[in-house]
């Protein structure tokens, strides 16, 4: 059996939850998430990633299948293992009239693992760590959405954590917000912590996250590093050129698909081959590179840069499912 320092921090296997009246939220989900890294939890919402986080943490049971964090099976390693585990899911609970200062004072005394002696310190440093420091004694009712969300951070902050669990963190953030949440996530994971992100966000997953896995209805459909999952598809062809009403004619006619212009580019899909996949370059390919290139040289299409652009994490998405989702918010 795998020794707990060396498993990852992150394990499931056939995980499953079914509601009461049938609804299969989560299907045979299968995970693992290696120590260090910032992994990713993909897909729209409704997907079952916030219930899956859920099960992992021993909030809700299972229906079938197992759970560890860690290193140990929970629910059961709750007590010993949560601790060294911080976790920020469907926002944070605050009390509205007590300052910010006052809510992480609370959250901190429910911690038996909190030492009082450096509770002003730490509850001072978290509020610094997520840009709250000026707002501190204000009410918490008063916060934006935005400030809620980084009060819950800096809950998840008062102690050094193994593990860092994060459901939708930058929801209700403006984009200087978001790009701060995003840099906390990269220095936290260069401290050794493993940051285990969920989120609907596409881009948000491509800038900040070393792994991910892709959910859609309650499955997973993939799973690993970012960089690989991107490099397995292949991204739009992108021409440029002074004119592009001609080439989107000539491209049309030879199959590419979802046709756009913007100044002087054009981009599109290329047409599928006998595999399903975009057609390669080569010989027997029907209407491959080489042949989309000749024939917009043969219409008179002046063409200053041709080719397949570099694969996206959004480009593997609808490769996987089919369809997108909301990619910028």
């Amino acid at each position: 059996m795998t020794a707990p320092s060396a498993a990852p921090a992150v394990a499931a296997e056939g995980l499953s939850k079914r509601y009461r009246g049938g609804q299969l939220a989560v299907d045979d989900l299968s995970l693992e998430v290696p120590r260090g890294s910032v992994f990713g939890f993909l897909g729209p919402n409704g997907s079952g990633k916030t219930t899956t986080i859920r099960m992992l943490l021993g909030l809700i049971a299972p229906t079938g299948g197992t759970a560890h964090l860690l290193g140990a099976a929970m629910p059961g390693a709750a007590r010993r293992v949560l601790p060294r585990v911080g976790a920020l899911i469907e926002g944070p609970a605050l009390y509205g009239f007590l300052t910010g200062r006052a809510n992480l004072v609370r959250f901190d005394a429910a911690d038996p693992t909190a030492d009082p002696a450096t509770r002003d310190a730490r509850i001072g440093a978290a509020l610094a760590r997520v840009g709250l420091g000026a707002a501190a004694e204000k009410k918490a009712r008063a916060y934006s959405l935005g400030m809620k969300q980084r009060l819950g951070l800096a809950a998840a902050l008062l102690q050094p954590r193994e593990l860092l669990v994060l459901d939708e963190p930058t929801n209700g953030l403006d984009p200087q917000g978001m790009r701060e949440t995003r840099a906390l996530i990269r220095e936290l994971a260069e401290e050794g912590t493993t940051v285990f992100l969920s989120s609907h966000l596409l881009d948000e997953v491509e800038q900040v996250c070393t792994h991910t896995a892709v959910m859609a209805r309650g499955r997973l459909l993939a799973q690993g590093p970012v960089a690989e999952l991107a490099a397995g598809v292949r991204g739009p062809l992108a021409v440029t050129t002074p004119d592009t009403a001609e080439a989107a004619r000539v491209l049309a006619e030879h199959g590419v698909t979802d046709l756009a212009v913007a100044g002087d580019r054009v981009t599109g899909e290329l047409p599928p081959g006998p595999d399903g996949r975009a057609a390669p370059d080569g010989p027997g390919a029907p209407d491959g590179l080489a042949d989309l290139n000749a024939a917009l040289v043969r219409a008179g299409v002046r063409v200053r840069s041709f080719g397949v652009e570099r694969g996206t994490l959004e480009d593997a998405f609808v490769a996987l499912t089919g369809e997108g989702f909301d990619v910028a918010g």
